[in-house]
């Protein structure tokens, strides 16, 4: 397979005038359904749109490969186009984008991935770039990169084959991984390996793209190179540079400043990499704020207990649908063999969920060394253990809230552990992670947590007996405020702080929560789709082909599926879908519906108690959230 292969003249578009970087990406998208290689190019665009959303994928010297992965792509292929004017595509040097190559790639598969590799080498070559932008018909075009391709990896009757990498002699090594590992993740790889060649440092670069590791950097190449450059925007493998000197910097920084870079490693300003578990921070030039840390360690914890919560609270409810309550109402849930089953299952399942919570945010924090310390204090929040009923009977529980404070402390006892031995002889470094870090940090977790178990208990009975106590009018109003907030920026911070609290209280009994969370969530691509079928005016036939997608994201309870729409027009969709999340949301606590599963959109709705008034306030909220929209939108040019 060659480069060519992936482009035919329908998909190269030369010489043409675009207004912006939205209507470039349109026109790609438009070259690139000629392939007709595109399942569904609505969502193939939107998966362009999220990997911009990431980074730019725009380089220095007006040069723009916009790319993405997508379950709507069934083969590989390439768009190109070349501008009279650039556009401000986000380029790292500033200067406007003109020379455009768009990657579609399938799923599985990766040999088209070799192929677009070599694409990405080409174009660092100035005199390619510059022969491609002179190129004015198709067939020039073509020829200029056939010759180029020809020039640097052989004729096309030759193995199309990765030159095999020297063995020894590497005086640098580098990683290179971008999120989607396409088109930048090779790029820098091959910048970083010219400008090695260049400088006389001979480097070898390990690939990490979406079809696995490559060019791998052996043990022995580690161990007798000067230094190692990791140019990542994701997380590399990084015990195996312990001891050595490493730069760690985003990939596109290996692009752009890769003879720097070098220059910085063989100047000895870069200090040695110690990898005690830490997860290893890339220079941005920019401190993360501590609101940021804590929530990426929340999220972590939270979805690592999201599968627990699920499976084991659906095999509850199960159980609750499969039992007879006249053979025992004492013994409900547990009559018939069967839910008896479901029962036990889903109880054992879902009461890892406040350990997994705790030591998943130990482990954001401290690495893998936190998880112990981390699942320990999770453990003993949930049994509720002290010093003053050290054997927990009849002890009370700090729930979900001494679950989250256990995972904090937990990751930065370790934290704190790894600076105090700091300065043990380098002979005990093999004991830290299985004798140190695991027994201090059990023993300091331990105190702790029985220490403030009887007061996180107070607070967990307090705020469990608050909701259980509030009036029919205070728990609607409640259920409108968590729907409202499910829609404020899908996906957010503010949506996962009412989708924590559902989840939280769900450990304290009270599903009718999660249920007015749930629906919320569910609105705005419901509110979306609606809109676009029954006021299509107010769309563009583009927006309309994507909105329809919505029914089914809406319907798994997946809010994102909105965020285009709210993007392009925040001023009337955002508020728009809240009022309806609001109104699902009230509507939902009305009707008493409860739910004791955290995610699963209508898949879960078999286990919803009062499903057919559920049903109700979710088309109510839709309906509401599309007639506002209906009223607020201005129609579409068509």
């Amino acid at each position: 397979m060659r480069i060519t292969d992936l482009l035919t003249p329908n998909s190269i578009a030369l010489q043409v005038s675009v207004a912006d970087k939205q209507a470039a990406i349109d026109r790609l998208v438009a070259l690139q359904k000629t392939h007709g290689n595109l399942t569904d190019v609505a969502a193939y665009k939107e998966a362009i749109l999220a990997r911009e959303a990431q980074s730019s994928t725009a380089i220095e010297a007006g040069v723009a490969v916009p790319h993405a992965k997508s379950d709507a792509v069934k083969a590989p292929g390439l768009a190109a186009m070349t501008l009279t004017e650039g556009v401000d595509y986000g380029a790292m040097d500033g200067k406007p984008s003109d020379l455009f190559f768009m990657i579609a790639a399938p799923m599985d598969g990766d040999l088209h991935l070799e192929i677009l590799s070599r694409l990405m080498v080409l174009l660092m070559d100035a005199d390619f770039t510059a022969a491609l932008r002179a190129a004015r018909d198709t067939d020039t075009f073509l020829k200029v990169i056939d010759e180029a391709e020809n020039a640097k990896y052989g004729a096309p009757e030759n193995k199309v084959a990765e030159a095999s990498p020297k063995k020894d002699g590497y005086r640098l090594l580098a990683v290179t991984a971008c999120p989607t590992g396409i088109a930048h993740t090779f790029m820098a790889a091959e910048a970083l390996e010219k400008a090695g060649a260049k400088l006389g440092l001979p480097l070898k670069a390990e690939t990490n793209g979406s079809g696995g590791a490559k060019n791998v950097l052996t043990a022995e190449e580690i161990k007798a190179a000067d230094g190692i450059i990791v140019a990542a925007d994701k997380n590399v493998e990084m015990a195996r540079f312990d001891g050595k000197k490493v730069l760690i910097v985003p990939v596109s920084e290996g692009i752009n400043k890769a003879e720097a870079l070098i220059e910085r490693l063989e100047n000895g300003e870069v200090p040695v990499y110690h990898h005690s578990g830490e997860i290893a921070q890339v220079e941005t030039g920019a401190k993360e704020s501590v609101g940021r840390k804590i929530y990426k360690h929340l999220m972590n914890g939270v979805s690592h207990m999201l599968p627990f919560v699920i499976g084991g609270g659906i095999m509850i409810a199960l159980a609750f649908l499969l039992d007879d309550f006249s053979i025992d109402a004492s013994n409900f849930v547990m009559n018939t063999p069967v839910a008896a089953f479901f029962k036990t299952v889903g109880d054992l399942a879902f009461n890892f969920m406040l350990p997994i919570l705790a030591g998943y945010i130990a482990y954001s924090i401290a690495d893998r060394p936190g998880l112990a310390v981390g699942f320990v204090g999770g453990a003993l929040a949930a049994a509720g253990n002290s010093f003053w009923n050290i054997t927990a009977e009849n002890a009370i529980s700090g729930g979900f809230l001494a679950a989250l404070l256990a995972g904090f402390v937990g990751g930065y006892i370790v934290v704190g552990l790894r600076k105090l031995t700091d300065r043990l002889p380098k002979s005990m470094e093999g004991i830290k992670p299985v004798l140190i870090y695991p027994l201090f940090g059990i023993l300091i977790m331990g105190a702790f947590m029985c220490l403030i178990n009887p007061v996180m208990g107070a607070i967990n009975t307090a705020l469990t007996n608050f909701l259980n106590a509030m009036g029919d009018t205070s728990r609607i109003l409640l259920g409108v405020v968590l729907g409202g907030m499910m829609s404020v920026d899908m996906g957010g911070p503010v949506n996962k702080a009412a989708y924590v609290f559902g989840t939280a209280a769900i450990a304290s009994g009270n599903t009718d929560i999660m249920a007015a969370v749930m629906i919320g969530g569910m609105i705005p691509p419901l509110a979306i789709a609606l809109a676009c079928t029954f006021f299509k005016k107010k769309f563009t036939a583009e927006e309309r082909k994507s909105g329809y997608v919505n029914y089914i994201m809406g319907l798994c309870f997946i809010s994102e599926g909105a965020i285009p729409f709210a993007a392009a027009d925040p001023l009337r969709v955002i508020p728009s879908c809240v009022v309806g999340s609001a109104v699902a949301g009230g509507l939902s606590m009305l009707f008493k519906c409860t739910l004791r599963a955290p995610h699963g959109g209508i898949f879960v709705f078999p286990v919803v108690e009062n499903v057919l008034y559920y049903i109700i306030a979710l088309v109510a909220g839709s309906v509401v959230g599309a007639l506002m929209l209906a009223l607020l939108k201005k129609n579409k040019v068509q």
